[in-house]
């Protein structure tokens, strides 16, 4: 298949693929959360083409609204090509495969490269995400979940649900061996993705404490939910805020490089809600410019694991080189 030269022309090979050719654009690009809300919208375009039924408008059999909600999403990239390294006029090929994971789930993998740098025939399998990354690409992972309110007028209590004519058993199955599943429901559990830290990093000064009140002029999406794009925001602000209080600028947080971005999204809130937020920075013992950031947030007053972030960041040399002497 051809790759499109515009996000506006698509090609879907009729079963769980779909290609694009993305030229980025100012409401995608930032420090911050933009492109991780456009890698979502990939997600869902991906699943209404794959699953031929409009995720946009879905309904359960009394119907009531079926929410295709993010539960894991994971960005794995590489110094050349990095979520908050895309900038504005870059032209991006983008690879989106969808698989069967039952009924009320979905998983879907995206490779992102730069605009022609892959053959265009060029198939996205689960062993290259996994085990065979491409130095030069970006690779994202989506599990996400049918939801629907249990109680209309509240955030919390919400439930499972499968939306009516969801077609899924003719995608190719995950195997078992990449599923997230544990990954996420062990983070819920554990309150971070590797509750032991990693392997040769050691905690960087005691966990650094914030609060942050949700914002309903910004936070919400179009649905009144707690917008998922918006859990990056926050993580991200947390962790900025611990970049200050250890010393470091803002200058030094925009230029850091995220190599991997995890999140777990385990509940939604109401507005008013106020989350505690908590962030254990970790420094690589043989590499200081490599830091993960462990990030728990829950909602204030009931200890409610809201979402779980891990973020392992390369620093620029002027920043290794600026803490070293602090």
């Amino acid at each position: 298949m051809t790759r499109p030269r515009s996000e506006d022309l698509v090609e879907f090979d009729g079963k769980d693929t779909l290609t694009r050719r993305v030229t980025v654009s100012l409401a995608m690009c930032s420090a911050g959360s933009l492109v991780y809300a456009k890698m979502g919208d990939w997600t869902w375009e991906a699943v209404n083409f794959a699953s031929a039924i409009n995720v946009y408008t879905a309904r359960r059999p009394d119907g009531l609204p079926v929410y295709l909600s993010f539960y894991y999403f994971r960005v794995s990239g590489s110094e050349g090509l990095y979520p908050n390294g895309i900038t504005l006029g870059d032209e991006l090929d983008v690879t989106s495969r969808v698989f069967d994971f039952g009924s009320q789930s979905v998983l879907t993998l995206h490779r992102i490269s730069r605009a022609g740098t892959l053959p265009d025939q060029e198939s996205l399998d689960p062993v290259e995400a996994y085990e065979r990354p491409r130095p030069d690409c970006m690779y994202v992972e989506t599990m996400n979940r049918w939801i629907s309110r249990g109680d209309e007028k509240s955030n919390k209590g919400l439930v499972d649900a499968s939306p009516v004519d969801f077609r899924h058993k003719h995608l190719s199955q995950l195997p078992t061996a990449y599923s997230p599943r544990s990954t996420a429901r062990n983070a819920r559990k554990n309150r971070s993705f590797f509750p032991s830290g990693l392997p040769g990093f050691a905690p960087k000064g005691a966990p650094f404490r914030t609060a942050y009140a949700l914002d309903v002029a910004r936070d919400l999406n179009g649905v009144r939910l707690v917008y998922f794009a918006s859990y990056f925001s926050i993580a991200d602000i947390a962790l900025s805020r611990a970049w200050r209080a250890s010393g470091r600028d803002d200058r030094h947080f925009i230029d850091r490089v995220a190599l991997d971005c995890r999140l777990g999204f385990f509940a939604n809130a109401d507005p008013g809600a106020v989350f505690d937020i908590a962030v254990q920075i970790w420094q690589d013992e043989r590499d200081p410019r490599h830091e993960f950031a462990d990030i728990v947030i829950s909602e204030q007053g009931s200890d409610q694991v809201i979402a779980v972030a891990g973020i392992r960041t390369l620093l620029r040399e002027s920043d290794s080189a600026t803490r070293g002497a602090a």
